[in-house]
């Protein structure tokens, strides 16, 4: 009896957890979903005209909560850095432009930061979603458009530097 306890209560577990857990199916190398979407400023972003830089879209649950903005900030800090090795950085969330503008405004962030209310784009990179909140995923597309790296259930805390450690290493030894 205490078995069948156990396997009903893992089963549970997994049902009501696996829809938060991201999948990996995005490959490496492979062309990179092409999309056209508007920056909290109302500036269209249209990945097929990036072409020719890195492009790093990192996912994130919800403006202005304590991981979210940990990351912003840090993505903020090194944001000269990463144009300096020709790659453009884009915040994406479920929250709306008006949400995107304020939460730019009072950390000063300088990272664009585009609304996917529609969850558009995170279906194009397979970021789950769920109860209206994404998943904490980056993906960085390499200058030819082929994605360069996927990185799924990310710590806030020191994954913008991890992510232009990686642009470094890969601009100076492939492209």
């Amino acid at each position: 009896m205490r078995k069948i306890f156990k396997l009903l209560g893992l089963s549970l577990f997994i049902l009501y957890y696996s829809p938060l857990i991201s999948k990996a199916e995005l490959k490496i190398g492979e062309i990179a979903p092409v999309f056209k979407a508007t920056d909290h400023e109302g500036k269209p972003v249209d990945l097929s005209s990036l072409k020719g830089k890195w492009i790093v879209l990192y996912f994130y649950p919800k403006d202005d909560t304590p991981g979210c903005t940990i990351e912003a900030k840090q993505f903020t800090e090194l944001y000269e850095e990463f144009l300096r090795n020709d790659a453009l950085v884009y915040g994406i969330s479920t929250d709306t432009q008006e949400s995107h503008c304020n939460f730019r405004e009072k950390y000063k962030l300088k990272v664009p930061l585009i609304p996917d209310e529609r969850h558009n784009l995170m279906s194009l990179y397979e970021v789950v979603v769920a109860g209206g909140f994404a998943s904490r995923d980056t993906i960085i597309i390499d200058p030819s458009g082929n994605i360069a790296e996927v990185y799924r259930s990310v710590r806030p805390a020191g994954h913008a530097k991890e992510v232009l450690d990686f642009i470094e290493h890969n601009s100076t030894t492939h492209f």
